[in-house]
């Protein structure tokens, strides 16, 4: 069997000594023995050692193992085991470990001195003796450990050795060769026992005391494959595939196992193999033999590709013509041939000869071709790679002439020389057609342009009569503006003495006065506070329209103003017998905008409301929307209802749902038109929800903030 793995770095402690017993128990040989002991107390004490035992011939005494030792010294310590009377020779009867001088040793000179203790069964003599270059005459304990351990083992198999013929032993030398050499190669007898490896097949079949599961699995794999494999071999050289696991990485691998027999010396056969690494060999045939469908794949699909192409250029509408660098014509697309080729089934009827006029096209139009490409052959144009001109061919078939828009391309090889034309036709019969009608589009272009310059000259006085017309129409607008807010004054003057005059008569400043006489004086002031209603409706819109009625922003509150309102409406609501309800939101805000504006369209429209309902009630509701920063209030009502077709009517100036003279309710139609107008200068807008039997909601949206305008 091989020599174990390596071990570990030697410590003193109990686990460590337990891994080197287990190391000592599989060791087969006592050379593989005495290499475990020598290797580890070489590494515990950093200091040379070695193990002299039974050497292979005539009873001399060799050196089974050593570290940090020359052969001389190896040899002149086996010398002095041998030699009687040596300072060595007396440890074979005499037990126990003794401290030499650097000199005890003639030729094996260790700087320091050197423990000798001698191996083997207790009360037997020495099997072996074990020499460890230590400075002081103190055993250390570990070193007596390993005697008491290993010597009863060394000389168990040291006297099985002597029984057995021994197996060869590579020396130290041959080692290093071997294990230089990168392909792993093994030593081992016919049933497949490993005898040596190097350390490239130790790598692949040994697995040391302290290894992991993993790389041990992998391991007796390795061993169990090339068992199988070495049996297949015979009595001569043999070569067989073997797939093996990398212990390390886990991969697949795959070698060639070359055996060879080999006669030992003593008699037993032995066998020699050498694994030759043909995982990239294996690699590179799979990626070859890839490359190579690859290559036939391609193949296919460029013969696919040229049939695609040919079925392409016959598919173009356009002539396609390919010529050799004298110009003749190689091949050609099925509209070339029409041009350059005389199909022989159009002119042969009956064994008759050819059409000589058709004949006569086809040869024209070879020359014309032949004469275009002139410009592209011969020494003298040789810096010439592309022609363009512009041909007239005739139909061979028809003898119509067909404008062509020739375009040649020279096809030059990998060295730059000339291996061919490519020239493509394109007919121009169309090109000229448009050309045509463009130009007829032009002149009609023209004519529509003159067209709309005299159009455009009208209209321009046509503007400027009604820019003119505009200019009349707001100075008659402003003047009548002026006229109605004059006219509105004077009438308010002698309106308000009327109504001074009436108040005081009905308060009894003139005296008592007699039913029928109060009567009539309550209607003369219900009549003159109605014209000064209208009176003031006039004089507002006529001054929203000339811009003169500012704005008055103040803070206020919305509450305090609807209570206001329904005070001053508390009359009209008593006459009505309708009832009205305020309805308030809790978190309604302050308010920064023209409360007499404010409280002008909700007293409108409180107004309206009564007027127009007959039965059920009046609820008015006031409301704050915080994402919009908006107030709300509203004044719904049980009345008529207005349909959807008039509601966007009564907000015009002077207009009602009914204007007729007979209508059954009052009104200028002015109230509404004034109520959106005062909306829109506070920013806001009043929106209407109706229908007709459903009664009516007027809302007034403002901003709780105001901006002046």
């Amino acid at each position: 069997m091989a020599s174990p793995a390596p071990l570990p770095p030697a410590e003193a402690d109990p686990g460590a000594r337990l891994v080197l017993a287990e190391h000592l128990l599989a060791c087969e040989s006592a050379v593989a023995c005495a290499r475990a002991v020598v290797e580890w107390l070489a590494r515990r004490h950093g200091a040379p050692a070695a193990c002299i035992g039974p050497g292979d011939g005539a009873g001399a005494s060799a050196c089974l193992a050593s570290e940090a030792l020359s052969g001389a010294q190896q040899a002149a310590l086996a010398r002095a085991w041998d030699a009687p009377g040596s300072s060595l020779a007396s440890f074979r009867h005499r037990p126990g470990a003794r401290w030499l001088a650097a000199d005890a040793v003639e030729g094996a000179v260790i700087p320091g001195g050197f423990l000798a203790v001698p191996l083997g069964r207790s009360g037997a003599p020495a099997a072996a003796l074990l020499v460890v270059g230590l400075p002081g005459p103190a055993v250390p304990e570990d070193v007596a450990w390993v005697a008491s351990c290993a010597g009863p083992l060394l000389a168990r198999q040291l006297a099985s050795d002597a029984r057995a013929p021994r197996r060869p032993e590579p020396d130290r030398l041959l080692k290093r060769v071997i294990n230089a050499v990168s392909d792993p190669v093994l030593l081992t007898d016919t049933e497949g026992t490993l005898l040596f490896a190097n350390a490239r097949a130790e790598a692949l079949l040994v697995a040391g005391p302290d290894a992991g599961p993993g790389r041990t699995r992998a391991v007796e794999l390795n061993q169990r494959l090339f068992r199988e494999t070495l049996a297949q071999g015979g009595t001569s050289v043999h070569r067989h595939e073997v797939p093996l696991v990398d212990p390390l990485e886990g991969m697949d691998l795959l070698f060639e196992l070359v055996t060879t027999p080999v006669l030992a010396p003593d008699g037993p056969s032995v066998v020699v193999s050498v694994l030759r690494n043909l995982t990239d060999l294996g690699r590179a045939t799979q990626a070859l033999g890839e490359s190579y469908r690859r290559l036939r794949a391609t193949e296919r699909e460029a013969r696919s590709e040229r049939h695609r192409l040919d079925r392409v250029l016959d598919s173009v509408a356009d002539p396609i013509i390919l010529t050799d660098p004298a110009g003749g014509m190689v091949m050609m697309n099925d509209p070339a041939e029409r041009l350059f080729a005389w199909p022989h089934e159009h002119g042969a009827t009956g064994g008759s000869a050819p059409d000589e006029a058709t004949l006569r096209r086809v040869r024209a139009n070879d020359a014309l071709f032949a004469s275009f490409l002139a410009n592209l052959l011969g020494p003298e144009n040789a810096g010439v790679s592309r022609w363009k001109s512009q041909l007239t061919l005739d139909d061979p078939s028809t003898a119509a002439p067909v404008p062509m828009e020739a375009m040649a391309n020279k096809v030059l090889g990998d060295g730059g020389e000339l291996t061919g034309i490519v020239t493509v036709f394109h007919d121009r019969t169309e090109v000229l057609e448009r050309a045509r009608l463009l130009e007829r589009v032009k002149e009609v272009s023209s004519e529509l342009e003159a067209r709309v310059q005299s159009a455009t000259a009208e209209l321009a006085e046509q503007n400027e009569k009604l820019r003119r017309q505009a200019i009349q129409l707001e100075q008659a607008s402003a003047a009548k503006s002026q006229f109605l807010a004059n006219m509105s004054h004077e009438f308010r003057t002698p309106l308000n003495a009327i109504l001074g005059y009436t108040n005081m008569l009905l308060q009894g400043v003139s005296g008592e006065m007699t039913p029928p006489q109060r009567r009539n004086l309550t209607r003369i002031d219900s009549n003159g506070r109605h014209l000064l209603e209208v009176i003031n409706e006039i004089l507002d819109i006529t001054r929203i329209e000339a811009g003169r009625m500012p704005l008055h922003l103040s803070d206020f509150g919305i509450p305090e103003l609807l209570q206001e309102v329904m005070a001053e409406m508390d009359p009209i609501i008593a006459r009505s017998k309708l009832t009205v309800e305020t309805q308030l939101a809790e978190d309604l805000p302050g308010v920064w905008s023209d409360r007499q504006k404010v409280k002008q369209i909700v007293l409108n429209l409180l107004s309206n409301a009564l007027k127009f309902t007959h039965e059920g009630g009046v609820h008015v509701t006031a409301g704050y929307q915080n994402a919009t920063g908006t107030v709300a209030i509203s004044v719904k009502d049980t009345g008529i209802g207005i349909d959807e077709s008039n509601q966007e009517k009564i907000f015009e100036d002077f207009q009602q749902v009914d204007s007729s003279p007979t209508r059954a309710y009052g009104g200028t139609g002015l109230g509404l038109s004034i109520c959106r107008r005062l909306a829109a200068m506070l920013g806001g807008r009043v929106s209407l929800q109706s229908a007709p039997g459903q009664g009516s909601t007027f809302t007034l949206h403002f901003p709780r903030r105001a901006r002046r305008t």
